[in-house]
């Protein structure tokens, strides 16, 4: 495993430094990098793992993809700070969202593995018919939805409050946007950016939301175009997706997607970009300005800890930045605009202070009207029919019901250019 990820890191370079939250400064500055505006939280174990302990890991792509690489990160980082051995840590890549996920959950119980974890939507089900099989193993899910109305013991989602990287990653693109309007680049009302979106699922619906409502904070008059790929992970679409963007005149781009599609097609045209799940510094250095990516390791800390004491896990977890499981990485200081650091560490202490809600109810309207009360389907169903109360005291309570996103409001100040689903 470790050999696997050296290679990683060193094709994708600053992430685990930022992560860590900006640890190897000195490379960083020589790089223009700055550290991460938010503050390292220390992994730390009240446990001591039993020599026999396993634990597997299911992705859905490899190092290839920037999504799968943030989890393998996540796997380096608590094999080395819990001591595992490689026979401990299982990681099985490239596995489809299909009964392929199944038969390799099956696999990692068969190798000893006391609990599995997978990190793709579509593998849900799949994870669940592994559970009731297996009722003695934990089944761990990141970015699922149904462990709150399973009701088994043994099976759990999670994810991360990552709306507030993206609203903090939103602030860092609105600061740019206002350097290029003070320059002469294009007038306020021009200030448009553009978003390469996987599918239109809550998930990314939240994540573009937030960050257009990050960048609209310091930037009032910011609007925002969004292009859907259909996939989560294609490098083809994904650039022509930012190059037709780019052609409508965006003058920024950021994405949910999980190639360097986007960010290659961004540093060809000279436009900015903001990146998510690591830095794409190396590659891109003359557009990157900064990245926000969910660090599972807090999360895989938190679910063997729990096993090994023999003690419940949540059926529902959501780490935010206090969990360290929002992270930054550093600023492109050459890119970024002038106080793009100092202004982002103040708004990660007004976030965690609740000083700041990212969904705050008074700063958007949909279809011109204040949201007053919204009804989310989290209780997901096949008809995606809608279930619960989200909206109270001003905001919308986002992963609050559950812990994936739920956020679907089309909000005004955005539109979509096309619908894949």
């Amino acid at each position: 495993m470790k050999k696997i990820l050296a290679v990683l890191l060193a094709a994708v370079m600053l992430f685990a430094l930022a992560a860590c939250g900006g640890s190897g400064n000195e490379d960083n500055e020589k790089l223009g990098m700055s550290e991460s505006p938010i503050a390292a939280v220390e992994l730390k174990a009240d446990y001591e793992v039993p020599a026999d302990f396993k634990i597997g890991f299911i992705c859905l792509h490899d190092e290839n993809s920037t999504y799968d690489l943030n989890f393998l990160n996540a796997v380096d980082k608590i094999q080395e700070a819990l001591k595992l051995t490689d026979e401990q840590v299982i990681v099985k890549v490239n596995v489809p969202e299909g009964n392929e996920c199944y038969v390799a959950a099956k696999d990692l119980v068969g190798e000893g593995c006391k609990i599995v974890f997978a990190n793709s939507f579509g593998h849900e089900d799949f994870m669940i018919q592994a559970a009731k099989e297996f009722p003695e193993v934990q089944f761990c899910h990141a970015t699922g939805t149904k462990a709150h109305t399973e009701g088994l013991d043994n099976y759990h989602n999670a994810f991360a409050s990552i709306y507030e990287g993206r609203f903090l990653a939103g602030v860092a693109a609105g600061l740019k946007l206002n350097e290029m309007i003070e320059a002469g680049k294009f007038t306020a009302e021009e200030a448009k950016m553009g978003y390469v979106g996987a599918y239109t699922y809550a998930e990314v619906i939240s994540g573009y939301t937030s960050f257009y409502l990050g960048a609209k904070s310091v930037c009032p008059t910011v609007t925002m175009d969004v292009q859907f790929t259909g996939s989560w992970y294609d490098a083809t679409e994904e650039k022509n997706a930012a190059e037709a963007l780019i052609a409508k005149d965006c003058k920024l781009i950021s994405q949910h997607a999980d190639s360097m599609g986007a960010p290659g097609a961004c540093e060809a045209a000279g436009i900015p970009n903001v990146s998510y799940n690591g830095s794409t510094y190396d590659s891109c250095y003359e557009t990157f300005i900064v990245s926000s990516a969910i660090n599972w390791a807090p999360y895989y800390n938190y679910i063997i800890g729990q096993v090994v004491k023999g003690e419940k896990i949540a059926a529902d977890w959501c780490g935010g930045i206090a969990e360290g499981s929002v992270v930054l990485t550093g600023i492109n200081q050459d890119v970024a605009a002038e106080g793009t650091f100092e202004k982002l560490q103040a708004t990660v202490e007004d976030l965690k202070a609740g000083k700041i809600k990212v969904f705050d109810t008074a700063n958007f309207t949909v279809g011109g009207e204040a949201v007053e009360n919204y009804k989310a389907d989290v209780d997901t169903d096949a008809a995606f029919e809608a279930d619960t109360e989200v909206v109270a005291d001003g905001f919308f309570h986002e992963s609050e019901y559950r812990s994936a996103p739920y956020f679907d409001l089309r909000i005004d100040g955005i539109t979509l250019l096309n619908e894949k689903f």
